[in-house]
C-alpha cells in the first residue's frame, strides 16, 4: 500500500466494519484492474544494491521522478518515501529492502495496464540511467545477504522488523529480499466476492507456478523454484496463508472481518507518529482498552490500515489482491492480471474453473501450496500436475478474455497478454528452472549474468 490512510472517523462497531468493505460492491460494468509490480534497484557497475540516502540513491530517484511526473511526495519523518497521483492514479512506494513498487491505478482494460507499465519503466529509466542504475525482475534478490540489503526509513517497517522474528524464521526475508506482481480485481456482490476468493485461493499455487522466479539466494541455487514463495510458508502463519475458512459454509463479509479482527496489529498512527502496538487486539483497540495506548479508540483509518498489514494468498479489501506471483520481466507483468481477469471477470470462466476445484479439501489445497515452490509444476493434486491445471487455467482465461472483447486501437483483443505465460506453461519448465540451467551451464555458476538477463 502506498501511503497510510487518514480517516478519523470513530469505529463504534464490528457491523461498520463490515460496511466499510462492503462498500467495494460495484456493478459488473464498473469492474476494473490494478496492478501492483516491484523491483530490485542495483548499480550496473557493481552489482550492489541501491542504498536510501547519497547522490545516487532512491531518495534521489523519487526526487527525480516528482519533478517527471509532477506527483505529490508521501513524507514519513522527512524523509520522501513514495509519490502519489492526486489525480486518482498510481502511486510509487518503498518496500522494506528499497524495492521500488508501482502501485498502478485501476483500468477498464488490460491494454491500459501495459500501457501503464510500459510509462512507468520508461519514466524510471529517464532518472535511473544517469546514475547508473538498473533495476531486476525477480521475486528474490539473487546476490544479497541480509545485512547486505538497504534499510527504507519507514516507521511502519521499523515496527514490523522488530517483531517479525517473534512469529517466524523467514519474516525478515519476506520485507526485505522478496519482490512480487500482483493482480488486483472487482466483486459485484458479497455472494460474488466469496466465489471470486474461493476460485482465486485454490488457484493461486497454479499461478505461482506458472510465475515461479526466485532460485537464487546469495550467489547459489536455494533450492527452490519460488523462494519467495516458500518464505511466506514461516513468515507470520497468524496472517498469511490459504484462508481454509473461506471454503465454509456461512462465509461473508462478517466472517473475513472476524478473521483479520484476530489478526495481531502492528501499529497505530497517529498524526504522523507510528505507535508499535505489535502483537495486540484491534478488539482492544476499539474498546478503548489498549495497555500501550489506554483511552485509545478506534477509527476508520486503523482498520483500512490494519487490513493492509494481513498477508494471505488472497487479500480481501474492497476488492481482492492476487498474492502469489514472483515479480519477473515486463512481458510477465501484464500476464499476471490478464490471468486473473479472464479466469474471475467471465461468468463461465469463474465457474468452470469452480468445478474444477471445489472438490478439493482445505488439506490438498495446503499441501499443494507447500509443495510448488519446490516442485512448480511437477506438483500433484488429486494426480493431477500443476503443469495440466495451468493449462487448464490458461485455457479458460483465454476463452473469458475472448468473451470480454476488449480491443485495442488495432482491432487486438486482450488474449495477447497472456502469450508470455503460455510459452511457459507449454514448456513444461518454470523461468526458475530456465535461469538453473543457465546459472549450471552458460553461466558456470556465476550469479553475475542474471543482473543482465532480468535487468528492465
Amino acid at each position: 500500500m502506498a501511503r497510510d490512510t487518514v480517516d478519523l472517523t470513530p469505529i463504534e462497531s464490528r457491523d461498520e466494519l463490515v460496511a466499510w468493505i462492503e462498500k467495494g460492491v460495484k456493478p459488473k460494468d464498473r469492474f476494473r484492474v490494478g496492478t501492483e509490480h516491484e523491483k530490485f534497484g542495483f548499480y550496473r557497475a557493481d552489482h550492489q544494491p541501491v542504498p536510501y540516502g547519497g547522490p545516487r540513491g532512491i531518495a534521489k530517484i523519487l526526487e527525480g521522478m516528482e519533478g517527471l511526473l509532477g506527483w505529490e511526495p508521501i513524507v514519513d519523518d522527512g524523509n520522501i518515501i513514495g509519490l502519489a497521483d492526486v489525480t486518482g492514479g498510481g502511486a510509487i512506494s518503498l518496500e522494506p529492502g528499497g524495492q521500488f513498487e508501482l502501485s498502478g491505478a485501476p483500468f477498464e482494460t488490460l491494454h491500459q495496464t501495459w500501457m501503464e507499465a510500459h510509462a512507468h519503466f520508461a519514466q524510471v529509466r529517464e532518472i535511473a540511467d544517469p546514475m547508473g542504475i538498473g533495476f531486476l525482475g525477480l521475486g528474490m534478490s539473487p546476490k544479497w545477504s541480509r545485512a547486505e540489503t538497504p534499510v527504507m526509513p519507514k516507521s511502519r517497517y521499523q515496527i514490523m522488523t522488530r517483531y517479525m522474528p517473534q512469529v517466524g524464521s523467514l519474516g525478515l526475508d519476506m520485507m526485505y529480499r522478496t519482490s512480487t506482481v500482483q493482480a488486483n480485481v472487482d466483486f459485484g456482490s458479497e455472494a460474488d466476492m466469496v466465489k471470486k476468493l474461493r476460485v482465486s485461493l485454490a488457484w493461486q499455487p497454479v499461478a505461482t507456478a506458472i510465475f515461479a522466479n526466485s532460485p537464487f539466494t546469495e550467489g547459489k541455487l536455494n533450492g527452490y523454484l519460488s523462494f519467495r514463495s516458500a518464505v511466506w510458508l514461516d513468515t507470520d502463519n497468524n496472517r498469511s496463508g490459504m484462508l481454509p475458512f473461506a471454503f465454509e459454509d456461512g462465509m461473508s463479509f462478517e466472517r473475513y472481518v472476524d478473521y483479520a479482527l484476530d489478526v495481531p496489529m502492528y501499529f497505530v498512527k497517529r498524526g504522523d507518529i507510528y505507535h508499535d502496538v505489535a502483537g495486540a487486539s484491534f478488539r482492544d483497540l476499539m474498546a478503548g482498552t489498549l495497555n500501550s495506548l489506554p483511552g485509545e479508540r478506534a477509527v476508520l483509518s486503523d482498520w483500512v490500515n490494519h487490513l493492509g498489514t494481513i498477508f494471505p494468498e488472497v487479500r480481501l479489501k474492497r476488492y481482492l489482491e492476487m498474492r502469489g506471483a514472483d515479480s519477473g520481466p515486463l512481458s510477465r507483468i501484464v500476464a499476471l492480471p490478464a490471468l486473473f481477469v479472464g479466469l474471475l471477470y467471465d461468468d463461465g470462466a469463474l465457474d468452470a474453473a469452480w468445478d474444477i476445484v471445489k472438490h478439493w479439501t482445505a488439506e490438498e489445497r495446503q499441501k499443494l501450496r507447500e509443495d510448488v515452490p519446490k516442485l512448480g509444476f511437477k506438483a500433484e493434486i488429486r494426480g493431477i500436475t500443476v503443469q495440466e491445471l495451468a493449462r487448464q487455467m490458461l485455457t479458460l482465461a483465454r476463452a473469458g478474455l475472448r468473451r470480454r472483447d476488449r480491443l485495442d486501437i488495432n482491432g487486438c483483443d486482450e488474449t495477447r497478454y497472456l502469450e508470455p505465460i503460455q510459452m511457459i506453461v507449454d514448456d513444461g519448465r518454470t523461468a526458475a528452472e530456465t535461469l538453473i540451467e543457465k546459472y549450471l551451464g552458460p553461466w558456470q555458476g556465476q550469479i553475475e549474468p542474471v543482473f543482465d538477463e532480468l535487468a528492465y
